[in-house]
């Protein structure tokens, strides 16, 4: 289990978003209020950005609890961009406890996150995932076959394995697509973009987002649906 956030609008830092808020993400990785499943998140962390103005994604992961990091709280103030990605991990039993199993992933310019577990038979192997973990072999499956799809992806996966908890966030640098599918899902949206998280931070204005639906987040709008079976 995790907790995770992307944020999607005008340039805001690394620290405005994840270290600064009251009960942010920060403070999720040692107290989260929300989390059912496990009780810290310090197997790792990871930030993810797509620069303003184009270029490759960027991405910082660490083994590491977040709170331990001095140079995330050094530079974080200084790590702007309008499309934001981060995560703060629990590691399932089992599963690598290295840097590259900490979100986000990337793929075809998408970083993705995964919030929950899956059995990893049931997502089957990929040679293009970055990680033997859980995580990053979803990551991988769903960008290959189509982050527009996801729904059609994720009813797959829970087919072959009902206990699944399959919350994904994936950005890329014109589109935020998250997924509510057996956690917590949260949506903001500020006078300057929208912020997506597994559970809220202290500021008011927090809508939660039903299981088993889809929130997509692009410069026209958000819009919010079933996850479906079929695309």
């Amino acid at each position: 289990m995790c907790r995770h956030l992307a944020w999607f609008g005008a340039p805001r830092s690394v620290a405005s978003l994840v270290l600064e808020p009251g009960h942010g993400l920060l403070t999720q990785s040692w107290a989260p209020r929300r989390q059912a499943h496990g009780t810290v998140n310090a197997d790792g962390w990871g930030v993810g950005l797509h620069p303003d103005g184009g270029g490759a994604a960027a991405r910082w992961r660490s083994d590491k609890p977040m709170w331990s990091d001095t140079n995330l709280a050094s530079m974080a103030p200084h790590l702007v961009a309008g499309r934001v990605i981060a995560a703060v991990r629990s590691a399932t039993e089992g599963m690598p406890a290295d840097a590259t199993a900490a979100a986000p992933f990337l793929h075809d310019g998408w970083l993705v996150s995964h919030n929950g577990r899956v059995d990893r038979d049931a997502v089957g192997p990929s040679l293009a995932a970055e990680s033997a973990c859980d995580a990053a072999l979803l990551a991988a499956r769903v960008v290959a076959a189509g982050p527009r799809r996801v729904g059609a992806t994720l009813h797959e996966v829970a087919a072959a394995d009902p206990d699944s908890r399959l919350n994904l966030l994936l950005l890329s640098g014109d589109e935020l697509l998250a997924t509510r599918w057996g956690d917590t899902l949260f949506l903001r949206r500020d006078t300057d973009g929208v912020l997506v998280a597994s559970e809220p931070d202290d500021a008011e204005g927090w809508e939660e987002v039903p299981d088993r639906h889809l929130v997509t987040v692009t410069a026209s709008g958000v819009r919010i649906e079933a996850l479906l079976a079929t695309s």
